[in-house]
Parts: structure tokens; sequence; C-alpha cells
């Protein structure tokens, strides 16, 4: 019989950094697993020290907040990595963004502060680009939409058909007449496109994107010639009012080692890449 094997260690965490990035283009129709293994394989390649956990099968210690459904765009996806030893958050940014597929890009690394990212992940901005659908009859099915307490849906999950309420969790909904550009067509400049603005509270369940939709085709009888194309463009607590998606890096900005004037070069870049063109550099 072969010796039994000792337990592994657990890896100590020599630093915890968070990343802000984007799911565009064709990779909107990967799912979770599929990006799950572009990452690691990404940071294997990267070189980037990450943490693995103990046991027979150690894993990297990687944790994902409040990922955006099959099907759907977004701009603000988040994860947390453990690393084994300090890294420039700047250059982790550029290794690894180099070493992933088109289609998924790393807009911006932090050192994390204390607290849960996740409990920072209160609500979503997103933004549903309506093809084929006049703009005034979008705003009609929105009025309809608001003005109801309660709009029933049904869900089909791996467990059976589920009912939500798809208004409860609405906080902001209307047509938006000022697109800023990230949209994924350019069908939305065209005046037979509606664009939805839609903030949403996180809630268990959860009220998605096509929850809404549903609702508005339930409610107020609004058709859809074709399916909608979804992009999430913020993820984050929200501000005093309840209305507005703040960004959840701020508190971990406050407390980065930039302040003392270490590795501010890599996190300054990382901030105007977010500020800017969001997109490759």
């Amino acid at each position: 019989m072969a010796p039994r094997q000792p337990d592994r260690v657990v890896d100590p965490v020599g630093q915890r950094v968070r990343v802000r990035y984007a799911k565009r283009h064709r990779m909107r129709f990967a799912s979770h697993r599929d990006y799950q293994r572009a990452l690691e394989r990404a940071i294997r390649r990267a070189g980037i020290p990450v943490a693995f956990s103990a046991g027979f099968s150690p894993h990297p210690r990687i944790s994902y907040a409040g990922a955006a459904p099959t099907g759907m765009a977004s701009e603000a996806e988040y994860l947390e990595i453990a690393l084994a030893a300090a890294l420039d958050p700047g250059l982790l940014r550029r290794r690894l963004d180099a070493c992933l597929p088109d289609g998924l890009d790393v807009l911006e690394v932090v050192q994390a502060g204390p607290g849960s990212l996740v409990e920072r992940l209160e609500a979503s901005d997103w933004r549903v680009d309506l093809a084929g659908v006049d703009p005034t009859e979008a705003a009609r099915a929105v009025v309809v939409f608001l003005a109801a307490d309660e709009v029933l849906v049904s869900r089909l999950t791996k467990n059976g058909t589920r009912t939500v309420d798809a208004r409860r969790p609405v906080i902001l909904l209307g047509v938006d007449d000022t697109p800023d550009g990230v949209g994924p067509t350019d069908d939305s400049s065209s005046p037979a496109c509606a664009i939805l603005r839609l903030v949403v509270r996180h809630t268990i369940p959860a009220v998605r994107p096509d929850d809404v939709l549903s609702g508005l085709r339930r409610a107020a009888d609004l058709d859809l010639p074709v399916p909608a194309t979804v992009t999430r463009m913020a993820q984050g607590p929200l501000d005093p009012d309840g209305r507005r998606v703040l960004d959840p890096f701020t508190p971990d900005r406050d407390l980065s080692p930039a302040a003392d004037g270490r590795w501010t070069a890599g996190c300054e870049q990382s901030r105007d890449v977010v500020g800017g063109d969001a997109g490759r550099t």
C-alpha cells in the first residue's frame, strides 16, 4: 500500500486584491464556469502568485461576487483573489488582462480593504437595448409597470418553475434618451430601438432584467420583436437616496498603499482605465 500523503498546508495570504472586469461581445454567452476556467488559466500564464486552498485537490483562492447571468454583457463584474505574495495592483492588472481572451477585460485592480465585497453589491444598473421597439411605446409600458403594486412572473429554474415579483426590487426604470455609447450595436441610435435604464436592488430570489422584461410584457403588453440585448453598467452600494449605484471600490482606494507612496503609478493607471475608455490597453 502506498504511504499516505501528508496533508497540504494552506498557503499563507500575503495580500488580497479585488478585480473589476468586463464581459463583452461573444463572451457574454460564456457560462460562469467557462470564464472561471479562463481566469484560472490566465492567472497561471501571467505568473500571478495566487494562494491555494488545502486538501486533496487544492484550488486557487478566488471569490466571485454577483456574476451576471449567461447571455448578458457586463462592465462591472467583481472578484477577489488571495495572493501568496504581495504584488503591485497595476502590474497585476496588466499581466492578467494580457492573458485573458478577447471579451474578458480587466478594468481595475485594488488592494482589498476591510469588510466584505459581496455586502457592498446592493444593486445593479442595467442598460437594456430593445431593437424594433419604438421608444414611445416603451415609455408607455414603463409607466404601466411602475404603477403596479406587484407584477408576478414565472421563471424556469433547475428546480422547476418559480414565481417572483418583478416589480418590488425595481428602484428605477425609464427610457434613456442620452445613451452613453457602451451599447452592443449601432442599432441603438435608430428610432426603432428603445434603450431602457434599469436599477434593480439585489434580493433573494434575485430579480434579473429578463424578469423585468417579462413583467413589461405581462403588465403592459410590450411586444419584443427580437430578444433584448442587456449590459450591466454598474454594480455596487446605493447612494443615500437609494436611486444611484456607487463604486464599491471607493473604501479600498481610500485605504490603498498608494496613499503612502507605494504602488502609486500602478494604481493611477488602473483608475485612468476605468475613468476613460474602459477597453483593453
